[in-house]
């Protein structure tokens, strides 16, 4: 089956193969993540390294989604979203095999930052491809996109566990990636993709580049930053966070903090709706903060898994919301500003592993916690002077872009 996406437009697969092959293809970034997060301690026992030396290490995932994504926004109508999607296939394939075979932290580094580039075309070409499939439904469709991101960590976090317990090695768990990308391959292979809402609706290169500039968005890029870091930055570490306050189950938090966030991305629809976006990020902020406190003062599995929970329903809107906010206030920037976002994103979880490292050695597990809960505390003040900003003119309002 096959629609189109304009009168003229090359036809193209419908709509829910693409949505469900996009979830496939953002899986394989989330069970990196989660496995990676297994097996942290492995790598310092590998290669008798740091926490510090291995948060350098492993930053290369993110620099690499960083480097990927920004370049996807701005190449994406030229290359085409499924140019893309075989550019990640490739790199994840290469960047898999260079992790199982690392005989050095530096191999390692080197095949971590080759699947940072895969999972950054995967989402260079994904965000914009939800976007253009659903243009009524932006920020909705793009948090039930990305509820398969705490999908697939929850899947690695578990895989990880438990081939831990029949004592896998970390290479043997790392080469389990190489399953769901051999399908999120071969899916794409047969589908056709649109052009993007960006393309269809006529708007030109010089005004997607101008709606970088503008003051508004560059102050989103600026809760950006907070947002990726409050996230990321925790949910990679929580394992070695949690073992620090004596607490074992450190990656079975990440798997239930993950499901937590799940279920919120996938069944997001009423809570946007009736919130807003704005004022959706803005309680997530305070969740969040209230989340990381109650985790720096965790004394057991109990208190801990509670905790987990609150951080988890905090942060589990942060990202697709401010993409979906993206995409529908500024609809003139297209790919190029979700995939600036996206690279901002990325660019401050890549700096925040090191960073995570550093406060565990220098405070423990209670300190590096409150240190980081600075940050959410900061976005609630910003994402209520949004939503009072919005409340003031009516309520929140998409834009929509002219039809040609």
């Amino acid at each position: 089956m096959s629609t189109k996406a304009d009168p003229g437009q090359v036809a193209y697969s419908a709509r829910g193969k693409l949505f469900v092959a996009s979830c496939l293809a953002l899986v394989v970034s989330a069970i990196a993540f989660g496995i990676r997060g297994d097996t942290l301690g492995d790598f310092m026992k590998q290669f008798a390294a740091t926490p510090a030396d291995i948060g350098w290490a492993i930053s290369g995932a993110f620099y690499g989604f960083t480097i990927a994504i920004a370049f996807s926004g701005v190449v994406c109508d030229w290359l085409g979203m499924k140019s893309l999607l075989v550019f990640a296939f490739i790199l994840h394939l290469v960047g898999i095999a260079m992790t199982v075979f690392a005989g050095s932290i530096s191999m390692l580094a080197i095949g971590t930052l080759l699947i940072g580039f895969g999972n950054g075309f995967v989402e260079g070409a994904v965000n914009p491809l939800i976007a253009t499939l659903y243009p009524d439904r932006k920020t909705i469709r793009l948090n039930a996109l990305h509820a398969w991101w705490p999908g697939g960590i929850v899947i690695g976090a578990l895989l990880g566990y438990l081939m831990s317990q029949f004592h896998a090695s970390w290479q043997l768990k790392t080469g389990v990636l190489f399953i769901p990308t051999l399908i999120y391959g071969l899916m794409f292979i047969g589908l056709k993709l649109p052009p993007t809402e960006r393309v269809q609706s006529g708007v030109s290169t010089g005004s997607m580049f101008k709606e970088a500039l503008r003051p508004l968005f560059l102050i989103w890029i600026f809760c950006m930053l907070l947002t990726a870091a409050t996230e990321l930055g925790t949910n990679q570490w929580i394992g070695e966070l949690m073992k620090g306050a004596g607490i074992k189950q450190g990656i079975l938090l990440l798997a239930w903090g993950s499901f937590v966030m799940l279920i919120g991305r996938s069944f997001a629809g009423p809570v946007i709706t009736k919130f807003s976006p704005t004022g959706l990020l803005m309680g997530s902020a305070a969740i969040a903060t209230i989340g990381m406190v109650a985790l720096s003062m965790a004394t057991g599995a109990v208190m801990a898994f509670v905790a987990a929970t609150v951080f988890s329903v905090g942060i589990c809107y942060f990202w697709p919301t401010m993409l979906g906010f993206t995409s529908e206030r500024f609809p003139k920037g297209g790919a190029l500003l979700m995939g600036l976002m996206g690279a901002v994103g990325m660019a401050s979880a890549a700096l925040a592993q090191p960073v995570t490292g550093w406060l565990l050695k220098t405070f423990g597990t209670a300190g590096a916690l409150k240190h980081a809960a600075l940050l959410p505390a900061v976005l609630t003040l910003v994402f209520a002077a949004f939503y009072f900003s919005d409340r003031s003119k009516g309520g929140y309002k998409a834009v929509e872009l002219g039809k040609k």
